[in-house]
């Protein structure tokens, strides 16, 4: 019998780890049950008496379990952060549309990620480096804020064995010799061949319009470019509207868009959180 895909299985939270002050990274295991996603898809969690949030999956531990990124920002994700271990939450999906992995074989990768927007990648990130044979050059651009602000700081530099990681910060601090402005200051830094690299994004609304442009203008096809716009969502299903741009719903038909179908309407985007 098929399972109801508006009930949330329980499962629970196995292990968490603060990533930044407002930000913090839970494991979630479900009872007996594999769990089996594309990079880049999302869940719907809920915190029972509290209310459910679209989170995207951020990285796989085993058969099993998976982790979420969240940053404290809303009722739902407070409500989360009072959570401990062994703590019961409901889980539906996994939902969407993830990152194009067929298109990424045997081509060069670009990541580009600003914020929180580093969570919908990592588990890529994680997939690439345990197949890195299968891939060309791989590189990784990512801002943040600040210095306190980057998340998964141990991974980022253990990836750099198998990725080539670049970093910035819109404002360092006294410990901080790296890069400081928005993350298209990072292309400066790299050489790319757009014909045979697939570029991947993932952040705030405002810098994946001029990501796109900086790409654009290095000479990326449109068919190269893929963007994720999972901060917009809300149900998951189609059924509140919140993340309709130009009538198409991103919980439907995304998260991860190639550009060259959102290209009319990226600039309508709004700014949006859980």
């Amino acid at each position: 019998m098929r399972e109801n895909p508006y009930i949330p299985r329980k499962a629970i939270i196995e292990d968490l780890k603060d990533e930044t002050p407002d930000t913090r990274t839970f494991r979630i295991k479900l009872e007996k049950e594999r769990f089996v996603f594309t990079p880049g898809q999302f869940i719907e969690l809920t915190v029972f008496g509290y209310g459910e949030a679209p989170f995207s999956i951020s990285g796989k531990v085993g058969e099993s379990a998976f982790e979420i990124t969240v940053r404290r920002i809303g009722t739902v994700t407070k409500a989360l952060f009072r959570k401990k271990k062994g703590d019961v939450v409901g889980i539906r999906g996994p939902l969407g549309k993830g990152w194009p992995l067929e298109r990424l074989y045997g081509n060069d990768v670009l990541i580009i990620a600003g914020g929180l927007g580093l969570a919908p990648l990592r588990s890529l990130i994680q997939l690439i480096i345990e197949n890195r044979r299968r891939f060309g050059n791989v590189t990784l651009l990512y801002g943040a804020r600040s210095p306190r602000d980057l998340l998964y700081k141990e991974e980022l530099i253990k990836w750099r064995d198998m990725v080539d990681v670049h970093l910035t910060v819109d404002k360092g601090d006294e410990s901080w010799h790296g890069r400081i402005g928005v993350v298209t200051v990072l292309f400066d830094d790299i050489h790319v061949d757009p014909k045979n690299t697939i570029a991947l994004q993932c952040g705030p609304p405002i810098m994946m319009h001029f990501v796109s442009k900086k790409l654009k203008q290095l000479g990326f096809p449109d068919e190269n470019i893929y963007l994720s716009l999972e901060r917009l969502m809300k149900c998951g299903m189609g059924f509140c509207g919140k993340c309709t741009i130009s009538g198409t719903y991103v919980c439907l038909y995304g998260p991860v868009f190639c550009y060259s179908d959102i290209r009319g309407f990226i600039e309508n985007i709004p700014e949006a959180g859980v």
